[in-house]
Formats: structure tokens, sequence, C-alpha cells
């Protein structure tokens, strides 16, 4: 029989356990959406006492609102949002980097991808928790592509124009997952969501928007 100090020795720590118990509830709630996730089913796989979400959240509604903060925060570690590129950069290049960004966290695949699932469940079937995500985290993100259309465009962040030009830019991308299902029918052959495919994809949308900003510009003169 182990002693106490062997059992403690190999038992997961405080922080583990709470890691632990995030990573399993992102599978369950982007396998099953937040109404029908049970807190049971994400103690089993996270090999934690069912008592323990109680103890390091709350409840379950405080666990849904901290994994979603925690998938979107680790998506942006992984993909940050301009993709390192230097505040001087062009707008062009910023605008670039952003779509990109934004398709790599959608289709992300592996281990992390039930974070990009997470977030589609989310739209789809919004809970009070998304109110405390778009504040602390998405708008900012809106503010900072508000900030390059508009440098494109030479009109202020705030301008209706700028936030509806901004709107379409992430329609682009948010089009290809939303939309997949119809486009396996239509296309059956079109590549997976590979990296390569990914890069295409940002660079169309890319090319396709600033064509369109164009037009915007010279319509203004």
């Amino acid at each position: 029989m182990r002693s106490k100090s062997e059992i403690e020795a190999v038992a997961p720590s405080h922080d583990e356990t709470r890691q632990l118990l995030l990573e399993a509830a992102g599978e369950v709630f982007a396998e099953a959406g937040f109404r029908n996730a049970t807190v049971r089913e994400i103690c089993r796989r996270a090999g934690a006492n069912i008592a323990a979400v109680n103890y390091h959240f709350g409840d379950k509604e405080q666990l849904y609102s901290e994994v979603l903060r925690y998938s979107h925060g680790k998506m942006l570690e992984k993909y940050p949002a301009l993709l390192g590129l230097p505040a001087e950069a062009p707008p062009e290049k910023k605008l670039h980097a952003f779509v990109l960004s934004l398709l790599l966290r959608i289709f992300d695949t592996g281990p992390t991808s039930w974070h990009g699932r997470l977030m589609a469940r989310e739209m789809i079937e919004p809970t009070a928790a998304l109110d405390s995500l778009v504040e602390e985290r998405i708008r900012p993100m809106s503010i900072q592509l508000g900030q390059i259309v508009g440098e494109i465009l030479n009109r202020p962040p705030t301008d209706e124009g700028v936030r509806m030009c901004a709107f379409s830019v992430v329609s682009q991308c948010t089009f290809y997952k939303h939309c997949s299902p119809v486009m396996e029918r239509l296309f059956p052959k079109q590549p997976d969501m590979d990296p390569v495919a990914i890069g295409h994809i940002a660079d169309h949308v890319t090319k396709f928007s600033l064509a369109a900003l164009k037009s915007f510009v010279e319509k203004k003169r």
C-alpha cells in the first residue's frame, strides 16, 4: 500500500487539476454544447472528482465562461491577430495577417481543434458567457481590424462604412467554416483545409477585400 506522501507525489496539483478540467470541458462543450454537456462527463475525462468543478469554478456556468476565455486566449497565443507584424507595417499587410490568423484559428487541427468548434457553437447557440468574451477579447480585435480598414480607406475607425467593410472581411472568412457542408457537396474535389489551402484562401480574401476597399476610396474622391 502506498504511503500518503507517495499518493500526493502522483496526484495532480491544484493547478494541474484546473488545467485538466478546462481541457476536458472544452472538448465536451465543443461536442455537446453548453446545455447538453454534463459535469459528470467533464470530470470523467479530466480524471477528477465530481466535486472538482464546484471547487475550482463554482458551477457549470462559470466553468463554461472560463473555458471560452481560455480557448480564445490559447488560440491567440498560437496565432496572434497580426502574426507578429510590426506596428509600422503597411495596412495591406496587416489586413492579410489578420485574415490569415483568423482562418488559422477557425481551421486549427489536432489536439487543439476543439477551440474552433467551441467558438462555432457559441456563435450559433450564444450563452450569457458571450457578453464578457466580447468585451474582454473580441472587441479589442474588432477595434484592431477597424483601425486597419480605416487606415486603408483614410477614414476614422468609427465610420459606419469602415465598420461594414470590416464585417465583410470577417464574413468571407467565416463563410468557409459555416458553409463547409454545402461547399463539400457542391465541390467534392476541393482540397482539405491544410495550411496551404488556408494560405490560398487568405490571399484571395485579402485581394478581394483590397479591391473592394480601393473602389470605396475612388468613389470618395
